[in-house]
């Protein structure tokens, strides 16, 4: 295989679709100083992604930007192969479907130096489907992040069965130089971890609404006003850690866990015909109220900032740089 050692130093990455998911990769990249070439085959996708970065850099400056860092240096173009020229590392960012994102992974593998990553935001399609028939199908993996990718540390890597260790390891690199948390998934599933974790939860979340339990809005108290807290620096292995008191998991795990699974055969299997996606539409938008989306959005990403401040310094996740 062509080597990708060097790829946690690229300086110069192609970031392919401008919607939301890559306009906020772009605002991301360019915090980090580097130099972003951004690629739709929409015309209009140049005036999202400069929205997109004027939106995001306030909050980017108050989490510090990089000494080299431009919301000025980046490139539009509806050509392919332009975008990619010169291009050290690419994230190919396009909506969820198949089709298009195989076609245009196969076309970069065709145009880009066999050293370069090519990395898929996908959410949930499997690598080992997208790579097949792709130049060098070793160098593809997917690099999924946490909406909104400007702020959110978190980003899973997962290979497909022709990825190579060396991919994986170097994409791990690139993401982590950036001041990333990467996590490896190291076997392909669907929803890789994080959206699986948050399935689960939204699927008792919908059992306990149809049961009667509780609202929505009640939930969302529980979630933002308990646990949710915890989260914001724990996972549920350092937290039951804690729960154990001074004996750890160790006396979570053989005294207070076996009370848990008890619950967990009347953890349910909600029905989600059309009237109960009517009450569950109906419960959120009284809860949010008229709010514009896009305020919301704007008032969580100044809090998202605020949380990300606080954390740094507090164990392992809180280290971002």
């Amino acid at each position: 295989m062509p080597t990708t050692r060097h790829t946690s130093q690229a300086r110069t990455v192609a970031v392919i679709g401008a919607g939301t998911i890559g306009a906020s990769w772009v605002s991301f990249f360019l915090s980090k100083g580097l130099t972003v070439k951004v690629c739709d085959s929409d015309p209009a996708g140049r005036h999202r992604t400069h929205e997109a970065i004027a939106a995001a850099w306030p909050a980017l400056t108050e989490l510090g930007l990089d000494r080299s860092a431009s919301p000025d240096n980046w490139t539009f173009s509806t050509d392919l192969q332009e975008a990619v020229s010169g291009c050290g590392f690419v994230q190919e960012s396009l909506p969820e479907r198949i089709e298009l994102k195989g076609e245009v992974l196969r076309r970069l593998g065709e145009i880009t130096e066999a050293r370069v990553i090519i990395a898929s935001s996908t959410s949930g399609l499997a690598m080992s489907l997208l790579q097949q028939g792709c130049r060098h199908p070793e160098r593809y993996v997917v690099g999924h992040p946490v909406h909104p990718p400007h702020l959110t540390p978190a980003v899973e890597v997962v290979g497909g069965n022709e990825t190579s260790a060396e991919t994986i390891d170097a994409a791990i690199a690139f993401y982590r130089s950036l001041g990333k948390m990467p996590i490896h998934v190291r076997k392909e599933v669907p929803g890789y971890v994080i959206s699986r974790l948050q399935s689960a939860l939204w699927r008792e979340v919908l059992n306990l609404v149809q049961r009667g339990v509780a609202t929505i809005e009640d939930i969302d108290m529980a979630i933002a006003n308990g646990p949710g807290l915890r989260w914001a620096l724990n996972g549920p292995g350092a937290v039951h850690h804690m729960a154990g008191g001074e004996g750890g998991i160790d006396y979570f795990m053989r005294h207070l866990h076996p009370a848990m699974q008890n619950w967990w055969p009347d953890l349910g299997e909600p029905e989600v015909d059309a009237s109960f996606v009517d009450d569950v539409v109906s419960q959120v938008k009284d809860e949010v109220g008229s709010e514009p989306a896009i305020e919301m959005t704007r008032k969580r990403d100044e809090a998202l900032v605020r949380i990300l401040k606080a954390r740094r310094g507090y164990g392992n996740y809180g280290d971002e740089a």
